[in-house]
């Protein structure tokens, strides 16, 4: 069948693609710059002053948060799945390099501490992710390494060239003007530069970035093999406990502390602590919020605001709380298994029936019976969202090894309708990968939502659409598909849809068709929360969440363990044994005496 939403694509974006690909496939080591001019040709959504002389500090903000601090000193990057990947190719012991990380992407880089990266991808959605953000990035210090060549900059610089002070007012000034940016926007890069501020504008005003880039492997074998690693190593750390080989099992793909917070109520516990945390820390902003949040009365829950909390306390309170929160994790079934080789997705594995009532969150046990579940046999796996088509690969590996009771996923989105914070609940999925329409049975609704929602939406019936990268994207390619209805735009919802279609039929997912995925024998739940709005200006993915951001985070959160929970007693009601009853007719015999 013919799909139903028009070819897309936008030409540039595909031109752009297609560049980079066809130059990773050579052997030897490629220049970005030979990416620029197709890279400002697609007009992206994310980078739309790609083509001015002057800076574009949203693109600089998005790139910088997504790479690591040390890109100031790069001018190589390795992309690879597995370490014998990179030693085949001469570079043997990147895992002994330096290991180092970006602050709004998860991914597992190491630096030689001289100017190459090696970086390990998991699909090749790292690539379409990795590429746009490397180049906009070289794009945007070459235009700030032009501007630092004046009189006015040269001087500044020589007279700051230790400098570990934060700059006054006047010197912001002063330099917006020479970088020709507004004062509010040369803020923003302060803040994300931090401490690196003063050196990275020293290395951006010494020399022009040039940055080259390697495929060390790249083939679909590669990414099988790199999967089966991950699984290895999940199977490894709960062999002693847990046998995962056919194992009826919930997979969930959120994030690696929302489930673990509701069903150890660790921050809850210590209430006190954190609050005494705060006060002696001086966090003025989180101490108003802790006491407005009290002064409604229950409006917005103190216990999301913990659970952020305690993220804060954990990292200033060193080991011995991180190790006390493992134990009780352990304690009630919940075990943290690293991704110690290859790309970094670390996973949970949640044994059912270890769990306790009395410590979980109230909200997930309000009007359901959570004890039976000490009779449950079944896990949940949950890992910790992976990008675009890593969640296939992941997915399709999970479910040759066990049992699939339902697949639920929880991740960040752009929205086209809505605001910061909303949740889209979709049931329609336009897959850029495939190029499929997937149609389902989403398990969640409004309303299984919007009871734990404060300060934001939930919205059913949404119609999404999974990219195939975030800066691959421009204004007329998400016009054409609002047009169409599309309101949720995000990475991971095809992919996964793509894998269920395979564990459900006896062939690969279609190609460019609408496909029904109604008679999954299993439970489906797709749950979006937005982060960014792209048709409004100056909202988009370079602004982190604030606070409020948890409140969708922990509403979806707790409609998919309700959603399990709910259907796990429901399965234990189905195939547990009654007891035998006594015919009516006849008398109940007593027992003989002894």
């Amino acid at each position: 069948m013919d799909r139903t939403v028009p070819r897309t694509g936008s030409e540039e974006i595909e031109l752009f693609m297609r560049t980079y690909y066809s130059l990773l496939r050579s052997t030897d080591t490629i220049q970005i710059e030979t990416l620029v001019e197709s890279h400002k040709a697609m007009d992206s959504s994310l980078h739309v002053h790609a083509r001015s002389d002057t800076p574009d500090t949203s693109a600089l903000m998005y790139s910088s948060l997504r790479l690591p601090s040390c890109m100031i000193d790069v001018n190589e990057i390795l992309l690879g799945q597995l370490e014998k990947g990179f030693e085949e190719a001469g570079y043997v012991g990147v895992t002994a390099w330096e290991r180092v990380s970006a602050p709004a992407r998860r991914r597992r880089m190491h630096f030689d501490g001289k100017q190459t990266l090696a970086a390990f991808i998991a699909s090749r959605s790292d690539i379409d992710d990795m590429v746009p953000i490397i180049t906009a990035y070289q794009i945007e210090w070459n235009k700030i390494h032009r501007l630092l060549q004046g009189e006015v900059a040269r001087l500044f610089l020589n007279q700051n060239t230790i400098r570990t002070a934060p700059l006054t007012d006047s010197e912001t000034d002063l330099l917006a003007s020479v970088l020709s940016v507004k004062p509010a926007d040369l803020s923003r890069i302060l803040l994300a530069w931090g401490s690196d501020f003063m050196r990275t504008l020293h290395q951006i005003a010494a020399a022009p970035k040039s940055i080259g880039l390697r495929l060390i492997s790249g083939s679909q074998a590669d990414y099988r093999r790199a999967t089966r690693v991950w699984w290895r190593g999940v199977h490894e750390h709960t062999a002693d406990d847990i046998d995962l080989d056919q194992c009826p099992v919930y997979f969930v793909s959120s994030n690696t502390h929302s489930m673990a917070n509701l069903l150890s109520g660790f921050a809850l516990r210590r209430e006190k602590d954190l609050i005494h945390y705060i006060r002696e820390n001086e966090h003025r902003d989180l101490l108003k919020e802790y006491d407005d949040i009290r002064a409604s009365g229950g409006r917005t829950n103190v216990n999301n605001f913990l659970y952020y909390t305690l993220k804060k306390y954990m990292a200033d309170a060193g080991d011995g709380v991180a190790s006390q929160l493992l134990s009780e994790e352990r304690e009630i079934g919940i075990h943290r298994i690293p991704s110690e080789h290859g790309f970094d997705v670390e996973a949970q594995v949640i044994q059912l029936n270890h769990m306790r009532q009395s410590w979980m969150d109230e909200r997930l046990c309000d009007g359901l019976d959570v004890s039976l579940l000490q009779h449950s046999d079944a896990y949940i796996i949950n890992i910790d969202y992976p990008l675009g088509m890593a969640a296939y690969e992941l997915l399709n590996r999970v479910s040759e090894n066990v049992r699939l009771l339902g697949v639920y996923v929880m991740g960040k989105a752009a929205t086209l309708n809505g605001r910061v914070n909303d949740v889209m609940v979709p049931n329609v999925v336009h897959d850029e990968h495939s190029q499929n329409t997937y149609m389902f049975n989403n398990c969640f609704a409004a309303h299984h939502v919007a009871p734990y929602m404060t300060f934001g939406s939930a919205l059913d019936n949404q119609k999404a659409i999974t990219v195939q990268g975030t800066f691959l994207q421009n204004s007329s390619y998400m016009s054409l598909f609002y047009k169409e209805g599309y309101t949720d735009i995000e990475m991971e919802a095809g992919p996964y849809l793509s894998s269920i279609y395979e564990s459900w039929r006896p062939k690969r997912h279609p190609y460019n068709e609408i496909v029904n995925l109604y008679g999954v024998p299993f439970d489906i739940g797709v749950l979006h929360y937005a982060s960014d709005t792209p048709l409004s200006k100056g909202h988009n993915l370079g602004t982190n969440l604030s606070y409020a951001g948890v409140d969708p985070t922990y509403a979806t959160a707790i409609a998919i363990l309700r959603r399990i929970i709910r259907q796990e007693s429901d399965r234990l009601r189905q195939h547990r044994p009654a007891a035998p009853a006594q015919p009516a007719h006849e008398p109940q015999k007593a027992e003989p005496l002894t």
